[in-house]
């Protein structure tokens, strides 16, 4: 069951002090929290970062010029059931804009991943261009799937950098309504049916689609509680990944969608029971009408029978308000009533609107992104297929860069 956090408040970006975690005596294995990045800066440095860095004294490699941390961690294998949440921290560290993010694990069974990639030491399989166009990476091909997202989220306007009550740039666009701009972003979500990708030794990353020297600091951590019942066996799970168009190394912006459904097969090696779908969307095109501020409808499918058909919107973005002290602000004239000393009144006033305020395709400057999901009953063991059709998602064009980034895999157990 996934959980939605909406951001709260941290005092900035703070080291974080953990057990380590470690096999321990059979069944049990304990609860384990395990910090993974801790303050590490994400940025695009092409003149001093290489598309590929060996790991450093903490294990931290950087990929695509620090567009990409990632590192390989060794967790138990638990006999009993688990809890696991994932927690992300992040500051901007001068950059000012609103940038999609992902946290991801690379699957243990694909020969091709990110990492050798940016080593120089694979390529992406070949597509069939009537199907996938240009798009390489996004779906299942040789030697290869897809990789995994942990957590997608969209950083804020300069939390943070921008966040001192006398900044320059941001104290004279504080509303009314909030007494001090946040010093970080945190976000939280429940990821435990994800463990089976994470056991054992996984190699795990954030990437963030910063093009500034500056970029972002970023704190990620694992908690892990185990069950106290001797007798509460782990559930048998896997993870079947089906599709990801983040742009993470190389890729061309995904509007493909604005051309045809995408269409893609998998196979399940055996009979599968409680199959669930987990569909990340977030709409992008930052220009006036664009797709990221333009309801779009979804209609995801397997096996030509519709799973998920819905408007991926939200509409609560003023909430986030407080983490983006970078947002551009407008004056939007209104008739509003309010008190004299005689009673309530009425006059024309002139409110700032921030560009952070407005709705968008499924995320907010500032918000984490949880997972759509659809139960799938059960599935024969065999070929399947995974259609997505986003109808009316509009193509790149010139500087109107629309784009859909979609990731979605099977949770399913033996």
């Amino acid at each position: 069951m996934w959980k939605k956090v909406l951001p709260y408040v941290a005092a900035g970006v703070a080291a974080l002090s953990f057990a380590a975690c470690g096999p321990k005596e059979y069944p049990a294995q304990g609860d384990c929290n395990l910090t993974v990045f801790q303050q590490e800066r994400v940025r695009f440095c092409p003149d001093s970062i290489a598309n590929y860095t060996a790991p450093d004294s903490n294990g931290v490699m950087r990929l695509v010029n620090g567009r990409i941390l990632l590192k390989k961690i060794t967790l138990p294998k638990y006999q009993r059931n688990i809890d696991v949440d994932i927690k992300v921290e992040l500051a901007s560290n001068g950059d000012r804009w609103d940038k999609s993010g992902s946290v991801f694990v690379l699957p243990k069974e694909s020969v091709i991943n990110l990492l050798n990639i940016a080593e120089g030491k694979q390529k992406f399989p070949e597509v069939d261009s009537t199907k996938y166009e240009n798009m390489i990476g996004i779906v299942p091909g040789k030697d290869y799937l897809p990789t995994v997202e942990l957590m997608r989220f969209m950083t804020p306007f300069g939390v943070g950098h921008f966040s001192a009550p006398d900044d320059s740039l941001s104290a004279t666009r504080r509303p009314v309504y909030i007494p001090h701009w946040e010093k970080s972003v945190t976000w939280q979500q429940d990821i435990t049916q994800l463990y089976p990708l994470l056991e054992g030794e996984a190699y795990v990353g954030v990437f963030i689609d910063t093009w500034t020297p500056e970029g972002y600091v970023v704190s990620m951590e694992l908690d892990i509680k185990e069950s106290k019942l001797a007798n509460d066996v782990m559930l048998k799970r896997h993870i079947t990944p089906l599709m990801n168009t983040v742009y993470y190394i190389g890729q061309t912006y995904p509007d493909i969608f604005a051309r045809r459904a995408v269409t893609t097969d998998f196979t399940l090696p055996r009979d599968a029971r409680n199959v669930e779908l987990k569909y990340i969307v977030t709409g992008h095109g930052g220009h006036s009408g664009g797709d990221e501020f333009v309801q779009k409808q979804n209609i995801v499918s397997v096996d030509g029978k519709e799973a998920l058909n819905f408007i991926p919107w939200r509409d609560d973005c003023a909430s986030f308000r407080r983490f983006n002290p970078g947002t551009g602000v407008w004056l939007v004239k209104r008739l509003a009533s309010y008190i004299d000393g005689e009673g309530y009144a009425m006059k024309e006033v002139e409110e700032p609107l921030g560009s952070s305020d407005l709705s968008r395709s499924n995320w907010c400057p500032g918000s984490d992104v949880v997972p759509e999901t659809a139960a799938l009953g059960d599935l024969k063991a065999g070929t399947h297929t995974f259609t997505v059709s986003i109808p009316e998602a509009q193509p790149v064009k010139g500087n109107e860069l629309n784009h859909w980034l979609v990731s979605a895999y099977l949770v399913w157990e033996e």
